[in-house]
């Protein structure tokens, strides 16, 4: 019989970027800019759940909060009752931005009741915690790197959501450029055709292998390697100012791409340009110049 954590339970996750050009709905890396989750145990039935930061005073604080629904089905998964809870959730991850943060929360959720319940990782290993996650938001680019940080691949095989983690060479940095104003993913995908050219997609699976070369070992790649065909064009009528600094930017020789939906314009580049790229975001945007996060989803258990 299973047994509840007396105190609190932290979970950190990362910021993610998805895509990175060519890799659609395949390719994410993981970004050291962390939401925090805490949640304890309490005697009363229900949950009373707080948020500071990012969606304060707009995220619902019911039963409808990604979090606590992502924490009812890690319950559902472990065979657990539902605990009366408290949960307060610390937000930095921009929210529709395309930045990862329904995956962060998702990842969160599902991490904290694990952390919660004595032996939740015997009951539900990290491939368990991912193959959960990626069920709940439906694709798995940017839970694989919430969960398992760094640089990742991830697919679906038959039913099964998997992926795997690759090296990033050290001389790779990152700048995110991020707008005042959001795209839902809902909206971005809905621009995607239905079809695509055969040599579309050719070009793509190319650039999305010579990617995965790039960022591990000939960072001077990184220009050729970003090209794409599949999908940040189509979405431009959602995003014309990032397209437009996609393109100036890739113009001046730095691998820029939207950030996994939009309208986040990431850049790859080197510690030596950091600063210089970060110049470069319009009047309004925010300029993140965050370290590749090799962690992954951090909890903190009570001593």
């Amino acid at each position: 019989m299973t047994t509840l954590v007396s105190g609190p339970v932290t979970v950190s996750v990362p910021a993610t970027s998805a895509n990175l050009g060519p890799g659609f709905d395949a390719l994410g890396l993981a970004l050291d800019h962390r939401d925090r989750v805490t949640a304890e145990v309490v005697d009363e039935p229900g949950v009373r759940i707080t948020v500071s930061g990012m969606g304060e005073g707009s995220v619902p604080l019911d039963e409808r909060h990604l979090v606590y629904r992502s924490m009812l089905a890690a319950f559902a998964h472990m065979g657990h009752a539902v605990p009366g809870l408290r949960l307060h959730c610390e937000n930095v991850v921009p929210h529709a931005r395309g930045l990862g943060s329904s995956s962060a929360a998702i990842v969160a959720g599902v991490c904290v009741a694990r952390g919660l319940v004595g032996g939740g990782s015997l009951l539900m290993d990290d491939d368990a915690v991912f193959a959960l996650a990626a069920d709940l938001e439906g694709h798995p680019d940017n839970v694989a790197p919430a969960l398992y940080g760094g640089f990742t691949v991830a697919w679906r095989e038959g039913e099964r959501f998997r992926a795997t983690t690759l090296a990033v060479d050290p001389r790779v940095q990152v700048v995110a450029l991020v707008p005042p104003v959001g795209v839902e993913t809902s909206v971005a995908r809905g621009l995607l055709p239905a079809t695509v050219s055969h040599g579309d997609a050719a070009a793509n699976a190319g650039r999305a292998a010579l990617l995965v070369a790039a960022l591990g070992r000939q960072p001077e790649l990184l220009l050729p390697a970003t090209e794409d065909r599949l999908h940040q064009g189509y979405r431009e009528p959602a995003m014309p100012d990032s397209l437009r600094l996609v393109r100036a930017l890739r113009a001046d020789g730095l691998a820029a791409v939207v950030s996994g939906a939009g309208p986040t314009v990431l850049v790859l580049t080197d510690r030596s340009q950091q600063r210089v790229v970060a110049g470069r975001a319009p009047e309004g945007w925010t300029a993140l110049t965050v370290p590749i996060d090799a962690d992954g989803a951090r909890v903190d258990l009570p001593e």
